[in-house]
């Protein structure tokens, strides 16, 4: 049985149902003719992903082990007069045991492993192009911003965040591209059931992207988060985010990638503060090796730390998972990154110092690992790991990841 299904208000269907008819009636095609053109230009794919996760995190008495499939298949129409469709439906399956905390079995003398199994749509739009540069999509959809740092899809975790929305993405001048969501509902990845599976409300999400020269872009963005199931986590939040590449000599470049935004409460939010946020990288690259130094910040103000609930969490602060909620100090994270690729192999290593932005606390440091191979187009096989070790946050914690994928 599907569970969550998709919320969309009638009136929205209603436009919907309406411009199908109309762009229908206005074709000189024959209803049957279109049909047949959405089916034959259509395509049908299917994606398998399994993992093996470990974790033995200090203060739970048990290590877990969770072995999970995550099976995928996503139907897509042809386009029938700028008018395409998708559908995409996952299904999480453990293989074997369940010994682990998957925040809804209640074994919490284990880690948490946030992957619970489920039947659920996870994707179903429809989608209008005015134009290869201007397209509106209805329902719910995948939206990542930028780096997801604000707002993604959180596509680690076998159960993808997606979201009930409305997106109209635009490009009214050369160079520039506005990408508008207005969100009723955040289709979270603790499941499709339970207290903590979505956030409804009337979120609005948007970023407007420059490309300033080849190579060069400058962003801003707003989000204005109302979250009815965690209003303290309602928020009003605007920056700025600028990237660019330069070329030092033969075979090396730099890369350079700059963030700023601040924060307040909004809304139903119960709190008061104001709260920034820095982010300041630095990559040199060569053709064997990139290496980055990275400066991120996320402050406090009132004991209340810079929050980003809607990202793709698992890419920032470590692969531990262990600053998925700001702590109320806030965080400031020095990080290196070394990457390259042996022989097929793409390998990537961080180095994560953390310490309080304000009250001077030690937090702790991490070292991630990821090794990943591409044997075709079809199947991959990755591996990674990570350790944190604790002074004043939370406990000592090590992960490992072992995940192959097929795609057709």
């Amino acid at each position: 049985m599907l569970s969550r299904s998709l919320n969309i208000t009638p009136a929205a269907l209603g436009i919907v149902v309406l411009g199908l008819s109309v762009s229908t009636l206005a074709s000189a095609q024959p209803l049957a003719d279109s049909i047949s053109q959405a089916i034959d230009g259509g395509d049908v794919a299917l994606n398998l992903r399994y993992r093996y996760e470990y974790v033995d995190q200090d203060g739970a008495s048990e290590d877990a082990d969770a072995s999970t499939l995550r099976s995928r298949i996503t139907l897509k129409s042809g386009v029938v007069n700028g008018f395409m469709g998708l559908v995409e439906v996952d299904n999480v399956s453990y293989i074997g045991n369940d010994n682990f905390n998957n925040t809804e079995n209640g074994k919490t003398n284990y880690p948490v492993v946030a992957d619970p199994d489920y039947t659920e749509v996870n994707q179903a739009f429809i989608r209008y192009a005015f134009d290869d540069n201007n397209k509106a999509t209805l329902g719910r959809q995948r939206i990542n911003h930028s780096g997801q740092r604000f707002l993604g899809g959180v596509g680690w975790r076998q159960n993808e965040q997606t979201f009930d929305a409305a997106r109209f993405t635009v490009s009214p001048l050369k160079g520039l591209t506005v990408d508008y969501s207005y969100i009723w509902d955040v289709n979270r990845i603790f499941g499709p059931e339970g207290s903590d599976a979505d956030f409804e409300g009337d979120s609005h999400a948007l970023i407007a992207t420059y490309k300033i020269a080849d190579g060069h872009t400058l962003s801003g963005f707003s989000y204005l988060l109302d979250l009815e199931e965690a209003p303290a986590l309602s928020s009003s939040t605007y920056g700025l985010e600028y990237t660019g590449g330069f070329a030092l000599r033969d075979g090396v470049s730099l890369g350079v990638n700059l963030s700023y935004a601040e924060q307040s409460d909004y809304k139903d939010s119960p709190l008061d503060y104001d709260a920034g946020y820095y982010l300041a990288e630095l990559a040199v690259k060569t053709k064997p090796v990139t290496v980055a130094l990275g400066y991120e910040v996320l402050e406090s103000d009132n004991g209340i730390g810079f929050k980003t609930p809607l990202a793709t969490l698992h890419k920032f602060q470590g692969f531990a998972d262990k600053f998925l909620v700001t702590p109320a100090g806030g965080i400031e994270d020095t990080y290196v990154k070394v990457a390259t690729k042996i022989a097929g192999v793409k390998l990537i290593a961080f180095y994560h110092d953390f310490e309080a932005e304000t009250g001077g606390m030690d937090y702790g440091s991490e070292f991630d690992f990821i090794a990943a191979y591409k044997f075709s187009k079809n199947y991959s096989l990755s591996f990674k790991y990570a350790a944190y070790e604790a002074d004043d946050f939370s406990t000592d914690t090590d992960k490992a990841w072992l995940m192959v994928t097929a795609a057709f």
